[in-house]
């Protein structure tokens, strides 16, 4: 006999355990199904994980800058192996504090690979659970190219399973996964080389954020081959021989990572059977309340293929169990102006329009107002972090419709401009704020 809930959620990531986290808080009985780790990506081999080898190379270069300040300090290595292991005992912390909440808060953990049977009913291993509502937020996974000897190579979760620092590596990719990976290990004193499909990578941000961030992965000493097709991949000598278009060889190559893209984890869960279709890339379709085609089942998260990000899916997750069982019918995600950074060396941070859309949708409209400089911090350093920011400013109120932050500290303050911008915020309301002296956040309320 099934068991029946008010709620399924389909993945316990950020998506799924959020909406039944909500649902059970208004007294519905919950239950989510999750065949890995609870947290998904994030926890698991993505956001935390990321950040802590970030804040590794962070420290990297905090070392290196010591001398500039009157430390005599001297680094006798660095244990690859021992921050992974502190960082695997963070997360396996988290984990059992899942559990221990899933339970707390009344929610049903069920473990193994679910499949729908109907849009109401769906089976795990020989059990059958349904639910009025089913929600799901399976999220996404890694891939790599369809290329001779691609399987020599490891994907972005493959990195996360290194236990020995490599020497030599080859990371393959434009995204921000490929950019902040090449940083941390570059940081962390891997012989780092990047591999661009086109001629810059981050193609979807400003332009003052990538250049700027390409200039200075080239003095920290990253090697960028932009326009560059990888044909093979070859073993010899025990090292890895990237092959690229036009016969070019590299060699020597300890580890490559492939970050090319992520698809949705859509597949393998029997979609058809509750009446669902998805796109050409494989995402599950939504309108803007997060409704499939199908009443009573819905889709969060990075299945959907909009803004793959943890707190987006956490953001809609909760929307979605306040409209359904809080009485809010209205209740929604806007996905627009929502914030992101990339944990880049210097860090990014982002919202809204960047110039070249601003153009396209506002044309003569827009005014821009940028600056670049090099923080205080590094007055007395040699390598001179650069940080540079613009405001995209639009019609006779300079209504700000975007803030790009590229530098150190970027990650941090963009979050308050966020909520700025999302008020409707003008250059005369941040002209009108009194700067906070000295830091480089207040250029961007006495940017002339």
């Amino acid at each position: 006999m099934s068991k029946h809930y008010d709620l399924i959620a389909i993945g316990a990531g950020s998506g799924g355990l959020s909406v039944a986290e909500r649902a059970a808080r208004y007294g519905k009985r919950c239950a989510v199904i999750e065949s890995g780790k609870l947290g998904g990506t994030c926890v698991n081999v993505g956001c935390v994980p990321k950040k802590v080898m970030w804040y590794g190379a962070e420290i990297a270069h905090s070392l290196e800058m010591a001398g500039d300040y009157g430390f005599d300090v001297s680094t006798n290595g660095f244990d690859w192996a021992e921050l992974v292991a502190k960082r695997e005992h963070y997360i396996d912390g988290i984990n059992t504090w899942y559990h221990s909440y899933l339970s707390d808060s009344d929610i049903d953990e069920i473990k193994g690979h679910a499949s729908f049977v109907d849009a109401h009913t769906l089976q795990v291993g020989d059990e059958t659970y349904t639910a009025d509502h089913i929600v799901i937020s399976t999220g996404g996974r890694p891939v790599k190219p369809d290329v001779p000897g691609s399987e020599l190579g490891i994907d972005s979760d493959g990195f996360f399973a290194l236990d020995e620092k490599p020497g030599r590596v080859a990371v393959v990719g434009a995204g921000y996964i490929a950019v902040e990976v090449a940083g941390v290990m570059n940081a962390l004193g891997c012989d780092v080389s990047l591999y661009l499909r086109k001629q810059h990578f981050l193609r979807s941000f400003d332009a003052m954020l990538r250049e700027g961030l390409m200039e200075q992965m080239i003095k920290d000493g990253v090697s960028i081959f932009p326009s560059t097709q990888v044909g093979s991949v070859v073993e010899e000598n025990g090292k890895l021989t990237l092959i690229c278009d036009k016969g070019s060889r590299t060699e020597g190559i300890d580890q490559i990572i492939w970050a090319i893209g992520r698809v949705p984890n859509s597949d393998g869960i029997a979609l058809q059977n509750a009446g669902l279709e998805v796109d050409e890339q494989g995402y599950i379709k939504t309108d803007e309340y997060q409704n499939t085609e199908v009443e009573g089942v819905y889709a969060i998260g990075d299945v959907t293929g909009r803004e793959q990000l943890t707190p987006v899916a956490i953001a809609a997750g909760r929307r979605l169990a306040d409209r359904l069982f809080n009485n809010q019918p209205e209740r929604r995600l806007d996905y627009e102006n929502i914030a992101s950074v990339i944990f880049s060396h210097p860090p990014i941070g982002t919202v809204g329009l960047s110039e070249t859309e601003a153009r396209l949708k506002h044309g003569d409209a827009v005014k821009i107002y940028q600056t670049r400089f090099t923080s205080m911090q590094y007055a007395f350093s040699e390598r001179g972090v650069p940080t540079a920011m613009k405001l995209v400013t639009v019609g006779a109120k300079e209504k700000v419709v975007g803030c790009h932050i590229l530098g150190p500290g970027a990650d941090e303050m963009l979050q308050g401009f966020a909520v700025a911008i999302r008020m409707g915020a003008t250059k005369q309301d941040l002209d009108d704020t009194v700067a906070i002296h000295p830091t480089s956040a207040e250029e961007l309320v006495t940017m002339r």
